[in-house]
C-alpha cells in the first residue's frame, strides 16, 4: 500500500513538472502578442500622422503611452514565465 501511494505521488510530481514547463512557455508567448500590438499601434500612428500632420504631437504621445502598456504586458509575461519555472 505504501509503495503504491509513493509511486502515485512521484508520478504526480513528474507530471506537474511537465505542466510547469508548458505553462511557462505559454506565459512567454505574451511577447508575441505585445509585438503584434506594437506593430499595429505604430502603423496606425503613422497613418494618422500622414492624414493629419498638425496632430502629430497628440498622436505621438498617445502612441507612446500605448507602446508602454504593451511593453509592460510583455515584461509581466516573461516575469510570470520565470517565476513558474523557478517555483
Amino acid at each position: 500500500m505504501t509503495l503504491s501511494v509513493l509511486t502515485a505521488v512521484i508520478a504526480f510530481l513528474t507530471s506537474v513538472e511537465g505542466l510547469t514547463a508548458i505553462g511557462a512557455g505559454i506565459a512567454a508567448f505574451t511577447g508575441l502578442g505585445a509585438g503584434i500590438a506594437m506593430g499595429i499601434t505604430a502603423g496606425k500612428a503613422v497613418e494618422g500622422i500622414a492624414r493629419q500632420p498638425e496632430a502629430e504631437k497628440k498622436i505621438r504621445s498617445s502612441m507612446m503611452l500605448g507602446l508602454a502598456f504593451a511593453e509592460t504586458t510583455a515584461i509581466y509575461g516573461v516575469l510570470v514565465a520565470i517565476l513558474i519555472m523557478v517555483l
